[in-house]
C-alpha cells in the first residue's frame, strides 16, 4: 500500500473536516426550518440533538478513520475480524459519495452563476416577481448549467490532483477562512438594517407559542433530521480526514470543534438572513420552507435588490455559498480520489483526471432533468431530488447506523478498540466510559427513528 499523506496542521485537518460538514443546505435550509418551527425554540432543540446524536456519531467515523489509516475502501476491511462482512460497507461509502455528489455539484454551479449574475449587476434590476422566472430561466439553459456544473467539477477536482496539502489543505483552509470573513462581514451588514430588532427578537429569544403554532412533534422532528444530516456522516467523507491525522489529540475534542464551527455558519446565516428579512419583507415568509433551494433565488434575491449596493452585497452572499458548496464538493472529492488510491495503482493525478470525466457523465441526468428531462418523475420526484432523497435521508443515517454499530457491538470492531481510539492523546475532551449503554442501544434507536420521520405522515 502506499505510503499515506498526512495534512501539515490541526487548522487544516479541522477546517477540511468542517468545509466537508459545512455545506449549502446547511447555510439556506437551517435558517428557513428555523423560520418555520418556531425561531429560537428550534435552534436550543437542534443544538440538544446536535449533542446526543452528531457528537457521538462524529467520533465513530473519525475512529475508523484514524484507527486504519485508510478512506472507507478499506477502513472496515483493515478493523475487521477474518471471515467478517464490514468491508462490503466500501460499496455503499462510495456509492453515496458519488451519488451525493451528481446532484451536488449542480447545485453548486448555480452558486457559481448566480454570483457571475450579481457581479454583473444583470439581476438587480429584475422586479421580485419575476426572479422566480430567472432562476427557472436559468435552469431551463441547458449549456449554462452544465458549464457551472463542469467548472465546479474540473476545479475541485484539479485542487485534489495537486496532492493533501499542497493542493486540498491549502486551497480549502484559505476558502474556509474566506467563507468566515465574508459571513461575519455579511452579519455586521445585516445587523444594521431597520428590521434587525424584530429579526433577532424572532431568532434567538424562544417562544413556544411559536413552537405551538408550528406543531411541537414538527418542531422536534425537524431539529432532530436538521442536526442529523448537517454533519454529512454516514458515507465516510468524514472519516477520511481522521485518517490523516496523528494521535495526539482525543477524538471528542476534534469533534466538538467541528461540530462548534459548523453550527456557527448556519447560526451566522440567521443573523444575515432574518435581520434582512424584517427589513424588506415584513419577517419570514410562511412559505419559506416550501420553496426550498428556490428561497435562495427569489426571496433573498428580491431583498438584496432592495438594498442600496444590493449588487455587491448580493454578489458576496452567493460568493459565501460558493465556498460552502465547494468546500463539501472538494471534500467528498478527497474522499473519491483516495478510494481509488488505495485500490488502483494509478497516480493521483491520473485518478483525478479520469474522475473529471466520469463526474461530468454522471451529473448529466441532474443536469438534463431541470430542463430537457423535466418530465420524468420517479416515485414524483425529479432527478434532482430522487437523488438528494436517496442520499440524505436513506444513505446518510443508514451509513451512520452502520458505523455506530460496527464501533459498539462485538460482532464488529467492538466498543473496547472504539473507546482506546477515541481516547488516545493527551489533549482535548476525552470520551466518558458511562456513555456505551448510550451508544450501544439508544443512539441506533435514534438513527432509525430518523429513518422512520422520512416516511411517516407528520
Amino acid at each position: 500500500m502506499k505510503q499515506r499523506e498526512k495534512l501539515s496542521s490541526r487548522l487544516g485537518f479541522i477546517l477540511l473536516s468542517a468545509g466537508c460538514a459545512i455545506g449549502i443546505g446547511n447555510v439556506y435550509r437551517f435558517p428557513i426550518i428555523t423560520g418555520s418551527y418556531g425561531g429560537a425554540i428550534f435552534v436550543l432543540i437542534y443544538i440538544g440533538f446536535l449533542i446526543l446524536l452528531g457528537l457521538p456519531a462524529m467520533t465513530a467515523e473519525f475512529a475508523v478513520g484514524r484507527a486504519s489509516q485508510r478512506s472507507i475502501a478499506t477502513s472496515f476491511e483493515a478493523l475487521e475480524r477474518p471471515g467478517q462482512k464490514w468491508h462490503l460497507m466500501k460499496y455503499f461509502g462510495i456509492a453515496g459519495n458519488y451519488l451525493l455528489m451528481m446532484c451536488y455539484t449542480t447545485i453548486s454551479g448555480w452558486m457559481l452563476i448566480y454570483f457571475f449574475q450579481y457581479l454583473s449587476g444583470s439581476i438587480t434590476s429584475v422586479p421580485a416577481t419575476e426572479l422566480g422566472g430567472v432562476f427557472q430561466s436559468v435552469c431551463d439553459n441547458v449549456w449554462m448549467v452544465l458549464a457551472g456544473t463542469v467548472a465546479v467539477i474540473v476545479v475541485c477536482f484539479l485542487i485534489c490532483s495537486l496532492g493533501l496539502q499542497k493542493g486540498v489543505e491549502k486551497i480549502t483552509k484559505g476558502m474556509m477562512l474566506a467563507l468566515f470573513v465574508l459571513m461575519l462581514g455579511l452579519v455586521i451588514y445585516s445587523l444594521t438594517l431597520s428590521g434587525a430588532g424584530e429579526g433577532l427578537q424572532f431568532y434567538l429569544i424562544p417562544s413556544f407559542e411559536n413552537m405551538e403554532k408550528a406543531g411541537i412533534w414538527k418542531v422536534i422532528s425537524a431539529a432532530m433530521g436538521q442536526a442529523f444530516f448537517t454533519l454529512s456522516i454516514g458515507i465516510g467523507s468524514i472519516a477520511i480526514f481522521g485518517s490523516y491525522i496523528g494521535k495526539e489529540r482525543r477524538l471528542l475534542g476534534e469533534a466538538v470543534t467541528v461540530v462548534s464551527l459548523d453550527t456557527s455558519v448556519a447560526l451566522m446565516a440567521g443573523l444575515i438572513i432574518f435581520p434582512a428579512c424584517f427589513t424588506y419583507v415584513g419577517g419570514v415568509p410562511a412559505d419559506a420552507e416550501a420553496q426550498g433551494p428556490l428561497f435562495l433565488f427569489t426571496t433573498l434575491s428580491a431583498i438584496f435588490n432592495a438594498m442600496p449596493m444590493g449588487w455587491l452585497i448580493g454578489a458576496l452572499f452567493f460568493l459565501f455559498m460558493t465556498f460552502a458548496a465547494v468546500s463539501t464538493v472538494i471534500a467528498v472529492f478527497e474522499n473519491i480520489i483516495s478510494f481509488w488510491l488505495e485500490l488502483t495503482p494509478l497516480k493521483r493525478s491520473t485518478v483525478a483526471l479520469i474522475n473529471i470525466g466520469l463526474m461530468i457523465l454522471l451529473s448529466l441526468p441532474c443536469v438534463l432533468g431541470l430542463n430537457v428531462w423535466s418530465g420524468v418523475q420517479i416515485f414524483g420526484m425529479s432527478i434532482m431530488d430522487l437523488e438528494d432523497f436517496i442520499v440524505s435521508k436513506l444513505m446518510l443515517p443508514i451509513g451512520t447506523l452502520i458505523y455506530v454499530i460496527f464501533c459498539t457491538s462485538r460482532y464488529g470492531w467492538g466498543w473496547k478498540n472504539y473507546i482506546t481510539e477515541v481516547n488516545t492523546g493527551d489533549k482535548g475532551l476525552a470520551m466518558p466510559r458511562w456513555i456505551r449503554p448510550y451508544m450501544s442501544f439508544v443512539l441506533p434507536v435514534i438513527i432509525l427513528l430518523v429513518l422512520a420521520i422520512t416516511f411517516l405522515p407528520i
